[in-house]
């Protein structure tokens, strides 16, 4: 008996450690503190929410995920120095984030070498294209983004516009979209000016634009300057209308503005108006539990940004689910193919040329009103 008690023992211990569930590493890199903190902070505690509730569910596909977060601070150097540790010491399954352009331009070519599933939380169109096969994001694409401003100003009768841009990553894509659309648009960019991220105050480059006798500004920055901007026009009474990219998606932006943020105008994602929307509408369950969970847990406002990285989370997760297991070439093949996934950006459609999955028709015209985000209306 005991002999047989022995074998069976020893048969147990031989199974494989998937039969019983493993854990899967993910690597997270998140701007948690600097100047873009506004973007990483909430992707930080997205990330970790989310994690916790699908391990508290049983994880997936019966294997735990183990969230490992570096605070990059917005750093592309300390995102590449992170991602290389990732990679190479903690042999993670995947990485989401980081969350500016620039960054996720930096770990871009590492992640495709190093065969690692990377998910941006970052919108700069460069991130995916030219496409690598291992490098996905989650934020609607600069070029949408562009195409909304320019309708929209178009049916206002602006034409002659001013450009303002930060110099990061996120920063150089919005203005190189801005100027590549803006002839077939039929707008006229009058100047463009180039601004430094850590600027605490552009009057004097918006006293520049102001003698252009523009019509229109359009701010593309996810730094402080989003707020700083409206502020420095009140002072120097450049009454013309502002929009703001999605990276202006952050209810502390119009905070920090003020009175001075009234009326400015942006494209973004429906995470702001979700109780707005139709019932059958597929994005609006998602959207009204992930407000509830984070501003229930947090005591604070819910953001586009904390939303990417959800959609990172989800999207990976997705992957695994399809694949059936955590096998990197498998579940990198299965998230190229998912097709109808609703996050809070809008809704997926990945392919083998599409490693963005967004359309137009994943943004909505918001504005600022009494400091908060509402629907545009002409």
């Amino acid at each position: 008996m005991k002999h047989a008690l022995v074998l069976f023992l020893c048969a147990l211990a031989s199974l494989p450690l998937a039969a019983a569930g493993k854990t899967v590493k993910i690597g997270a890199i998140f701007a948690v503190t600097g100047p873009a903190s506004f973007l990483g902070a909430p992707e930080q505690k997205t990330a970790q929410m989310l994690v916790d509730e699908i391990n508290a569910k049983g994880g997936v596909n019966g294997d735990k995920l183990a969230l490992i977060i570096k605070d990059s601070e917005g750093s592309p150097e300390k995102a590449v120095s992170f991602a290389k540790q990732l990679i190479d010491e903690e042999k993670v399954f995947a990485i989401i984030g980081p969350t500016t352009s620039g960054e996720s331009l930096a770990i871009k070519k590492i992640c495709e070498e190093g065969k690692t599933i990377l998910i941006s939380c970052a919108a700069a169109d460069a991130i995916v294209n030219p496409l690598a096969s291992w490098v996905f994001k989650t934020p609607q694409k600069d070029s949408d983004v562009v195409k909304w401003i320019y309708d929209t100003m178009k049916k206002k009768g602006l034409t002659k516009i001013g450009v303002l841009s930060a110099n990061t990553g996120f920063g150089k894509s919005g203005k190189a979209q801005l100027e590549a659309l803006a002839t077939n648009a039929g707008i006229t960019i009058l100047i463009s000016e180039v601004f430094d991220k850590q600027a605490t105050d552009l009057t004097s480059v918006l006293t520049k634009i102001k003698a252009m006798n523009v019509q229109a500004i359009v701010n593309w920055s996810i730094e402080p300057a989003q707020s700083i901007i409206p502020k420095n026009m009140k002072q120097i009474n450049m009454n013309v209308p502002l929009f703001q990219s999605h990276g202006f998606g952050n209810v502390k932006y119009a905070t920090e503005a003020g009175k001075a943020g009234e009326g400015i105008v942006f494209p973004c994602g429906r995470i702001f108006v979700a109780d707005q929307l139709a019932d059958k509408d597929p994005q609006k369950a998602v959207l009204q539990k992930y407000k509830k969970d984070y501003e229930t847990k947090f005591k604070e406002d819910v953001s586009t940004f904390g939303g990417h990285a959800y959609d990172a989370i989800l999207i990976l997760t997705e992957g695994m689910k399809k694949a059936g297991s955590a096998d990197k070439a498998k579940v990198r093949a299965a998230i190229e193919n998912i097709k109808g996934l609703a996050g809070t950006a809008g809704v997926f459609n990945y392919s083998a040329t599409d490693h963005s999955g967004l359309g137009m028709d994943s943004l909505s015209l918001l504005t600022v009103k009494d400091g908060k985000f509402v629907l545009y209306k002409e």
